[in-house]
């Protein structure tokens, strides 16, 4: 009898549901300033954000992803790319090989000196291996 109440537990643990990660959420965009800088005879404005809620990005969404097609020569990007777009939709710059989620802390785009930039950004990051992509807020990009 208590071998029969024994399987009767362990086919009703077997039966509970597994919690399961909660869902990756959309990215929270913020901006974080400015940078003047200098490169190929050129004054530049580097334009800072972060991803605010990073930590709740999975680590194994920044993988390096052999398999995956490769980001130029780079053959080991990683599994998650990330790209900016001003708000009309036009990429102004991506990653292609972020580490880990705490590299979304330091994402940027460029533009030269005296050139006016979008009003408003967001971000898409794209999950290569599941074909899913996350879309952020609109951040301003006014100091």
């Amino acid at each position: 009898m208590a071998r029969y109440i024994r399987q009767a537990i362990v086919l009703a643990l077997a039966l509970l549901p597994v919690p399961s990660r909660a869902a990756t959420p959309n990215p929270v965009l913020r901006f974080t300033g400015t940078e003047a800088y200098a490169a190929s005879g050129k004054n530049w404005v580097r334009y800072r954000f972060e991803i605010f809620n990073r930590s709740a990005f999975p680590a194994e969404m920044f993988a390096a992803s052999p398999a995956l097609p490769p980001c130029g020569s780079n053959t080991k990007s990683s599994r998650t790319w990330v790209d900016l777009y001003d708000a009309q939709g036009h990429r102004l710059y991506g990653f292609c090989a972020l580490l880990k989620p705490d590299d979304l802390g330091a994402i940027w785009f460029s533009l030269e000196e005296g050139v006016l930039p979008p009003s408003w950004v967001y971000v898409e990051l794209t999950d290569r291996l599941t074909a899913t992509k996350y879309k952020s807020n609109l951040a301003d990009t006014a100091p």
